[in-house]
């Protein structure tokens, strides 16, 4: 059977936004392949019927929110990454089904390496999905404690429960600038628009750690980076996060290394426009 050219896609509502094209076309040039790799737009609900429609053509897909946790459902099989995190962001043909991946470990793996952190104790801004892969790479990196910061204890459960899980000891506490302990390494997974203004707790949060890493990316710097590079503070940012998933995610695709510089050259070319 001729299956034609591969296709890849990230799929997400909304997905305008997405740098995801950017990335694997830059990956599949520099790789000499020709594939395509599109924006579809589609929710959770949706994405099981897109991906059973799919032909076989199609590799994989890079998935973001809403549909993480339809991915991890709808997979014939899993990573460990992905079932400790409960969630997956990238699904890859896999013989007759789709294996599931969160390459968004790998990514916050990249974050806290790129600012440096190391050892014992977390802050975690956020409890939200981003939360679980960072509490994850943290386990990863040899952290032993962690206080999420949250609005509520309750919304914080899940997040907290998923910190145990990866082996690291974890309390809650309110968002709150008093509330804010002295830790190693504070990571922001609050999105950009949703980051507080309240200057006395992004005061403490930036001078909280020697190492300060945010997953947005969009307004950049972010209040609590550029904060936080303005104490002498070690930062990283949403982009080094985005660069880290999308190279496993390429490799996990083609089968090949993923062509690190020509990826992020893409990216900086394209944020530069």
């Amino acid at each position: 059977m001729t299956v034609g050219p591969r296709r890849c896609a990230v799929v997400g509502k909304p997905i305008d936004h997405s740098l995801s094209p950017v990335l694997h076309r830059a990956a599949f040039a520099a790789l000499g392949l020709d594939w395509t790799y599109d924006r579809i737009e589609c929710d959770a609900a949706g994405l099981p019927a897109l991906v059973a429609g799919l032909g076989p053509e199609w590799v994989g897909l890079s998935v973001t929110m809403p549909g993480k946790f339809a991915a991890l459902e709808l997979a014939t099989e899993r990573t460990e990454h992905a079932i400790r995190v409960g969630s997956a962001n990238t699904l890859v043909r896999s013989g007759d089904g789709w294996l599931a991946d969160c390459t968004d470990v790998d990514g916050a793996v990249g974050l806290l390496d790129e600012c440096g952190a190391s050892g014992e104790s977390a802050v975690v801004v956020g409890a939200g999905g981003t939360a679980r892969p960072v509490l994850a790479a943290l386990a990863d990196r040899g952290f032993g404690t962690v206080t999420v910061l949250s609005r509520s204890e309750e919304r914080a459960a899940d997040a907290l429960a998923a910190a145990e899980s990866f082996g690291l000891t974890a309390r809650w506490s309110p968002l709150r600038a008093e509330a804010v302990p002295s830790a190693d390494v504070v990571v922001s997974t609050l999105p950009g628009a949703a980051q507080p203004e309240d200057f006395p707790l992004m005061d403490a949060l930036s001078s909280a750690a020697p190492a300060v890493a945010d997953v947005a990316y969009d307004p950049w710097p972010t209040l609590l980076v550029a904060a936080a590079e303005s104490k002498g503070a070690r930062v990283a940012g949403g982009l080094t996060m985005l660069l880290a998933q999308a190279y496993r995610q390429t490799e996990l695709f083609t089968g090949s290394p993923a062509p690190r510089d020509a990826m992020a050259a893409a990216l900086a070319t394209h944020r530069g426009a």
